[in-house]
């Protein structure tokens, strides 16, 4: 209703003419539930996210009761990394992911030591983000957790919409909680098929759509009421956690995604709700 009034009073404030001239030089995308120019979006979702970084571990455990770190364990424990892999893991700047994905690959290092296996492996994990506050953040904290030279790890600036890497480059692709806030989905993905290997796989963690009623109606009044108002205790940002709380809402549901996957290419598309739907995780195979 909101967005159908404001969509009247611009009509009415332009003219004709005028109305054409704009839809022929820009397109409209969502920021939360807001209609925005296309080129003005990524600049305000880094504002949003610059704003969160300092804060965002500890808002993920307050919001999510902590939940976010088994959520996270269950991801990688789904792409079943190895030794040797080439990893690319994608709005991934405060190293969560790519922590567990080496945590597990060094644990296969020293049981195939203690087997007296010889495992050589050159594993790469390419830890992304378009962002560089939270790239910084997830350095921090590489550092405290003594992984400051680790050569496995490979912090890089990057746009998810037009990767650097090389085609068939990658045995793996995660995104947690981030492709949401995306401008074009379709070309995230389409990056993300591009540089997987043959017989990669795709893997995304993102919140989704609770269906149970009595659920989702608790869900709904959680995600709008306190949440905001958490970022604005914690934080002091409750415009930024609006705002996250509504690009949730705004996301394409279970079915939707999964079939936009299939569009980009992917077999074996799946995907598996946790804690009733209030997130997802996707996955696709490259064949």
């Amino acid at each position: 209703m909101a967005l159908r009034l404001a969509a009247r009073k611009l009509r009415s404030d332009v003219s004709p003419m005028r109305s054409w001239a704009s839809l022929l030089h820009s397109h409209a995308t969502s920021f939360g539930y807001r209609e925005v120019r296309e080129e003005e979006k990524s600049m305000m979702v880094s504002d949003v996210f610059s704003n969160v970084a300092s804060n965002y571990d500890l808002m993920n455990d307050l919001m999510s009761g902590g939940l976010h770190r088994l959520w996270k364990d269950r991801l990688v424990s789904k792409m079943n990394p190895f030794p040797g892999m080439k990893h690319l893991d994608m709005a991934g700047g405060t190293g969560d992911v790519a922590f567990r994905i080496l945590e597990t690959i060094n644990s296969i290092r020293r049981r195939a030591r203690q087997s007296t296996f010889d495992l050589q492996d050159e594993t790469r994990i390419y830890v992304c983000d378009i962002n560089p506050n939270m790239l910084n953040v997830g350095k921090n904290r590489a550092v405290e957790r003594g992984l400051v030279e680790e050569r496995s790890l490979t912090w890089v600036e990057e746009d998810a919409e037009a990767l650097s890497f090389e085609d068939l480059s990658m045995d793996g692709y995660t995104i947690a909680f981030g492709i949401r806030n995306m401008t074009h989905i379709e070309k995230v993905l389409a990056e993300a098929y591009r540089v997987l290997k043959r017989g990669g796989r795709f893997l995304c963690l993102e919140l989704s759509h609770v269906e149970v009623p009595v659920f989702k109606d608790l869900y709904d009044h959680y995600s709008f009421s306190i949440i905001p108002a958490v970022g604005e205790l914690i934080a002091g940002d409750r415009e930024s956690y609006q705002y996250l709380v509504e690009s949730i809402h705004r996301f394409p549901s279970q079915e939707k995604f999964a079939s936009m996957i299939a569009e980009a290419g992917f077999q074996k598309v799946e995907y598996e709700n946790l804690v009733g739907g209030v997130v997802a995780i996707h996955s696709g195979l490259k064949i």
